[in-house]
């Protein structure tokens, strides 16, 4: 299957992998390739974003998404103005729609919005002129840590047709594997996922992945197995009835990884829960490529923030 790049993004926003066409992932990918060099340099910082206001609209709890992007738009030299909802309006009872209008009154122009509510980025791109950018809206969607994990798979691999990709752990309220599921159908990978069956969403395998009860089967001869964690914070209880025996038959061992290709990638959006779905000696292992994906990220999202901002080509250094 070859993809060519897409000369520009349709869209003024990025809500999701779904409305994004293969030449358009490709682009983000390429494009990210070459924002990546950008951190080898002596001065790690380009003015390609000079002169823009990114606002970081952060609902909910993070660190490498928000750092990550922090980073990425200060090696882009645009101006940031970082949101707290605890600090904010939002905690006297505002409402996001009136928070983000009052901020587009001061005419940014880009918003990068982390929600705990699904579909809260759609409601906001559909409303306002500033590009939206979907940095994880509740259990839907996370489309740019699925384009720094294709892009981890694609520099290590270099192509992710055709890859064996098996996604573990706490598929129904993910976020990450669905955007996964997605963006690795469309790039000509094989997709296989595994969890509990109370963590397996119904009607996973019409997102186009193979469906498995037992981890062992979905690892075997995977040459990629990316962990998800146990978000007990989305479950109203506890979806499985210990801990340990989660550990027991989904956490990924050596013994369990030697199923695996030898030269298979272990990877994990983060934050990891060691000695729960991932063993300390696989996630600091020689196949472990976790802390190349957060660099994959700043990456990631200097090329999306820079696209939606109109850029093309390579941006030029000062």
């Amino acid at each position: 299957m070859t993809v060519k790049p897409a000369p520009r993004l349709r869209g003024k926003d990025l809500v999701g992998i779904d409305p994004l066409s293969p030449g358009e992932i490709q682009l983000i990918l390429d494009t990210a390739e070459k924002m990546r060099a950008i951190a080898e340099r002596p001065i790690k910082k380009v003015p390609a974003l000079r002169g823009k206001t990114v606002v970081n609209l952060f609902m909910e709890a993070s660190t490498r998404t928000r750092f990550s992007f922090e980073v990425a738009e200060k090696r882009l030299s645009a101006d940031s103005l970082n949101f707290s909802a605890s600090a904010s309006s939002v905690s006297k009872g505002e409402t996001l729609l009136d928070t983000a209008l009052n901020l587009e009154a001061m005419q940014p122009d880009l918003i990068v919005l982390r929600h705990q509510y699904a579909g809260a980025p759609h409601q906001l791109a559909r409303i306002l002129k500033s590009s939206v950018i979907n940095a994880g809206d509740g259990a839907h969607e996370h489309p740019t840590q699925a384009l720094l994990d294709a892009l981890t798979i694609r520099l290590k691999r270099g192509t992710l047709e055709g890859q064996i990709v098996a996604i573990v752990g706490d598929l129904q309220h993910s976020r990450v594997a669905r955007s996964n599921v997605l963006l690795l159908n469309r790039m000509g990978a094989k997709v296989r996922v595994a969890g509990p069956p109370s963590l397996i969403p119904l009607g996973m395998e019409t997102m186009g992945c193979e469906v498995y009860r037992r981890m062992e089967e979905a690892i075997t001869g995977a040459d990629v197995v990316m962990m998800l964690r146990i978000q007990l914070e989305r479950q109203g209880r506890m979806n499985f009835p210990t801990v340990r025996e989660y550990y027991d038959f989904f956490a990924l061992t050596p013994e369990r990884l030697k199923l695996a290709k030898k030269d298979c990638l272990v990877m994990h959006p983060g934050p990891m829960n060691r000695g729960v779905e991932i063993d300390s000696r696989v996630a600091d292992g020689p196949q472990s490529v976790i802390l190349e994906q957060v660099t994959n990220g700043v990456a990631v999202r200097m090329a999306v923030l820079y696209l939606l901002a109109g850029g093309h080509g390579e941006p030029a250094a000062d």
